[in-house]
């Protein structure tokens, strides 16, 4: 079989069936079915939504996030010592227009990846029932850092942030080595905080609290490093990377110019998702820094957040655009970011998402030959 990386890709969240979105009303709101019900529901979503991905011609799939709530707060919450903890409703997360739903990472004791961590069963629901590349999308290492308030960091160590940060890759080390264990070779971290930290407004935050946005960006380079560097040869990890996806709506902007040569050349990531579908990206000219070789970038031209479909002209267009500061045979094409980074779902329909699809895998054939070209 074919292995990655592959020139049509994507994110990894998907829409979430009405079946899903009553089941999970049903056993976490109204407490009327049982756990063993809502996985079942999950179950027949999961491999309806494989079947689409693989009609289309994808050959990476995931399970769409369907059993999770947010793309990073369920992973995060199943690893040892961080908590996650809900508040006061107007203190979550400022998106463009809308607030995300007020959850806190809160960090209660030294930091671990589990052995029984859910989302390794996940994966392997995925393996178990597609005929082409299963993967899973994590967040990446940042997240844990930027998404936790030093208020919320309740082990005094920590209060180091090296000393946290070191932990933080260590957890995530553990990770990677338990998802190759569960038979995955192709592991994606969305560590999107390296464009958040591309951002004025959120690089004035940290300054506020007393963080150096650049000396960040390296951190976070190190900590993903350290968490990939001694994977086994035949293990791929992609890193997707936005500005915020919540019901269409976005939180950051900015070009990646200050976080570029961190991104590529202090990781050793293979892959990289890469958001290009609005002016709020910035130019392509960061790509020069992706160094020769066989890393592959994915600009994200394809909008995730609009039902409005893409012409395959203009996509070439923006390809020969990139091509004049990156190697076409190092670029691919993958949406912007996923449908539904949150259970609530990007404002398209299912239809808007598999025509989004088969646009990807329409755009690597016209203009590579293929898929696994």
């Amino acid at each position: 079989m074919p292995t990655p990386p592959y020139r049509a890709d994507h994110v990894g969240s998907l829409l979430r069936p009405e079946s899903v979105k009553a089941a999970r009303k049903g056993y976490f709101e109204d407490h009327s079915i049982t756990a063993a019900e809502l996985e079942a529901v999950e179950d027949a979503a999961i491999r309806e939504l494989i079947a689409m991905q693989e009609e289309v011609g994808l050959m990476a799939v995931t399970d769409g996030e369907q059993r999770r709530s947010f793309w990073h707060y369920d992973f995060m919450g199943a690893l040892t010592g961080l908590d996650l903890d809900e508040r006061d409703p107007e203190g979550g997360v400022q998106f463009a227009g809308v607030k995300l739903r007020p959850i806190f990472p809160t960090i209660t004791g030294k930091l671990g990846f589990p052995a029984d961590h859910p989302h390794l069963a996940h994966f392997k629901f995925v393996a178990e029932n597609t005929k082409v590349t299963p993967k899973i999308s994590i967040p990446g290492p940042s997240c844990c850092h930027f998404r936790t308030a030093p208020e919320d960091i309740h082990v005094p160590e920590y209060r180091d942030i090296e000393v946290l940060t070191a932990d933080i890759a260590a957890t995530y080390k553990a990770a990677v080595q338990a998802f190759y264990d569960a038979g995955c070779r192709y592991l994606q971290m969305d560590d999107i905080f390296f464009a958040y930290l591309c951002d004025p407004k959120h690089r004035a935050e940290k300054e506020a609290a007393g963080q150096d946005p650049d000396w960040l960006i390296d951190r976070y380079a190190w900590m993903m490093n350290e968490a990939i560097k001694d994977r086994p040869d035949d293990m791929v990890i992609g890193m997707h990377m936005c500005r915020g996806n919540f019901r269409s709506t976005h939180a950051a902007e900015g070009a990646y110019d200050p976080a570029a040569d961190a991104i590529f050349n202090k990781t050793d990531v293979d892959i990289y998702f890469m958001e290009y579908d609005t002016d709020r990206a910035g130019g392509l000219e960061p790509l020069r820094l992706l160094p020769k070789g066989k890393k592959r970038v994915l600009p994200g031209f394809i909008t995730t957040k609009t039902g409005d479909l893409e012409s395959i002209d203009d996509l070439k267009a923006k390809f020969e655009e990139a091509s004049k500061h990156a190697d076409l045979d190092q670029l691919g094409i993958a949406p912007q970011c996923g449908f539904a980074s949150t259970e609530e779902g990007n404002t398209v329909t299912a239809d808007d998402q598999r025509r989004k699809l088969e646009l990807v895998v329409k755009t690597a054939e016209a203009i590579w030959g293929g898929v696994d070209a």
